[in-house]
């Protein structure tokens, strides 16, 4: 994959959300366009590059796509992102970010978020039902209990206004919640709970279904734009 093909990437996770402390690693999240041509041969191109040391992940402009149309978090809030935490920015990625509303529907970011949220809820009181934790396992409960809170928080404001804010404005107040559940991992499920009767009670100005025609028409414009005809032998 040539580095020319990303076509968005930016700066995502704690450091994003305002969780980062001094130890935090950096996570960067991307999009990144296979040459059009690749598509006609035997072997599909990769859709995915994942790696660490830095942690990066970048997803082929297709598959970003069906995983922002499904309401999945992680994809979506690369669209989202304060300005400053964009490390590349192309003509097609900002694009991207312009049609970004039209890719959410209220059932999709409901089941999505709290589908997440419920995942994070049950490792927190998978591990309660072995007893007291070790100390080394703390810091990870905590970590997770702070993503439990997040996501609700999250995807109850993106339910509600059919915007997605990732800086926190109260980051120590997730924090806190993190330690508490540290100490109680039981303490994680009235959150989600209280979440869950939320979600139930409020009104979304989102739409049943995604509009999938603006992806659809960005999608043909990158394959467009990265096609390469070959010289004729």
């Amino acid at each position: 994959m040539s580095p020319h093909s990303v076509l968005l990437s930016g700066i995502v996770g704690s450091t994003a959300y305002g969780l980062a402390h001094a130890g935090s690693d950096i996570d960067r999240l991307g999009v990144f366009a296979a040459p059009t041509e690749d598509f006609h041969g035997l072997h599909a191109p990769r859709t995915s590059y994942v790696t660490s040391a830095p942690d990066r992940t970048l997803h082929e402009a297709a598959k970003w796509c069906r995983l922002a149309l499904g309401g999945n978090p992680t994809a979506g809030e690369l669209v989202w992102l304060p300005d400053e935490l964009y490390e590349v920015r192309t003509p097609l990625g900002d694009e991207l970010i312009a049609i970004r509303s039209s890719l959410l529907s209220a059932k999709r970011v409901r089941d999505a978020y709290l589908g997440y949220a419920t995942q994070q809820a049950k490792r927190l009181t998978d591990r309660a039902a072995h007893g007291p934790l070790p100390a080394e396992a703390r810091g990870r409960t905590a970590k997770h209990a702070r993503h439990l809170m997040r996501l609700c928080h999250q995807g109850l404001g993106l339910y509600t206004t059919g915007r997605l804010e990732i800086r926190l404005d109260d980051p120590d107040a997730f924090r806190a919640f993190g330690e508490r559940v540290a100490d109680d991992p039981a303490q994680a499920l009235p959150l989600l709970a209280s979440y869950e009767r939320a979600f139930d009670e409020a009104r979304s100005p989102l739409p049943d279904r995604p509009d999938e025609a603006p992806a659809e028409a960005w999608l043909r414009r990158v394959r467009a734009h990265h096609y390469a005809a070959r010289a004729p032998r």
